[in-house]
């Protein structure tokens, strides 16, 4: 009974970030986390979705041709 008080109980070991590499990776990406990036990129991508979107609506107004190379190389030029 006296051999107990030698092996380390499992409950009091709490592994921190220095001893667990994913737990130090987890909080790096925490740590260094800069929102406005991400936002900013959002906000990029969206702005390409809404051109897309209009020059759809635009070209559906003109009721273009899309199969006419001719035509597509003239819209090209515009643009």
């Amino acid at each position: 009974s006296g051999c107990g008080s030698l092996i380390p109980s499992q409950s009091s070991f709490i592994p921190t970030a220095s001893t667990n590499p994913k737990a130090a990776l987890k909080s790096k990406i925490v740590a260094e986390f800069r929102p406005q990036s991400l936002i900013d990129e959002l906000l990029l991508y969206k702005r390409s979705e809404d051109q897309i979107e209009l020059k759809e609506k635009q070209l559906s107004t003109m009721r273009v041709d899309v199969c006419s190379t001719e035509t597509l190389k003239c819209l090209k030029g515009k643009a």
